[in-house]
């Protein structure tokens, strides 16, 4: 684990699932946690589960889609801690599984105002945070293996998926001047309560599972060191990549 002590990471949805783990990762490597995300009592669960691993974290009631939201938790967030060293835009929804032709309009945004508008909403601000602060730091998207192998039926969530990438891409760029250093996260078939009807489906998870190298599903906490790694400081030539952490699933 690198040295986060002193380091400040605003998670997104990190109330449960990889935004948890990715928390984890975080609080080992003695960094402090701001998790954002809409259910209180999953958030005071989230902040006791690692405060009981000798985290210091605090949690903020916040929908990412909703700008004032997002201006007004990361004001608060910077008000509690004092500064902030980075954020993962982790919170996402899964797709309705509706093939495009029978999609609609309101049901294609339902899915971008979480799954890309929130993440630009929550990389802004914190860019802005960032350049104000002048140290440099992390962010870091949560996307998708359907932003790589495609998402037949699922289109507005692989559609998002694959838009994030493209904004990291730009950001990694348009930030390197500030030492601030943008990456993509895209994990595979892993098991959370977003993925669950996926899984609970016992065919889609013999057919995941065979297609994977590794032969399962993650479970979240194997995201703690790749979480860690994306947020050390020390890792300054480290920007505008994706970080495939899938098992083997998309070359397979």
């Amino acid at each position: 684990m690198p040295d986060l002590s002193e380091k400040v990471f605003i998670i997104t949805g990190g109330n449960g699932g990889i935004g948890l783990g990715l928390a984890e990762g975080i609080a080992e490597a003695g960094g402090a946690v701001a998790i954002w995300a809409r259910n209180e009592e999953k958030n005071t669960d989230a902040v006791r589960a690692l405060q009981d691993i000798g985290g210091e974290a605090k949690s903020y009631i916040c929908d990412v889609s909703n700008e004032e939201e997002v201006i007004r938790t990361l004001a608060s967030t910077v008000k509690d801690f004092g500064r902030v060293d980075g954020l993962f835009a982790n919170a996402g929804r899964g797709g309705t599984g509706t093939p495009l032709v029978d999609t609609s309009l309101e049901d294609w945004r339902k899915v971008m105002a979480v799954n890309l508008d929130g993440v630009f909403l929550c990389l802004r601000e914190a860019s802005r945070q960032l350049i104000s602060q002048g140290s440099g730091g992390s962010l870091v998207a949560v996307s998708s293996t359907s932003a790589i192998h495609g998402a037949a039926g699922n289109e507005a969530y692989g559609t998002a998926k694959t838009a994030v990438t493209g904004l990291v891409r730009a950001l990694a760029v348009s930030l390197a001047r500030f030492q601030i250093r943008v990456n993509c996260l895209l994990p595979g078939w892993t098991v959370t309560e977003l993925a669950s009807p996926a899984f609970e489906n016992e065919y889609f998870r013999e057919v995941t599972t065979k297609r994977t190298p590794v032969r399962r599903w993650a479970d979240p906490r194997e995201f703690k060191e790749v979480g860690a790694f994306l947020a050390d400081p020390s890792q300054t030539f480290h920007t505008g990549q994706q970080v495939c952490v899938d098992g083997g699933y998309t070359i397979f």
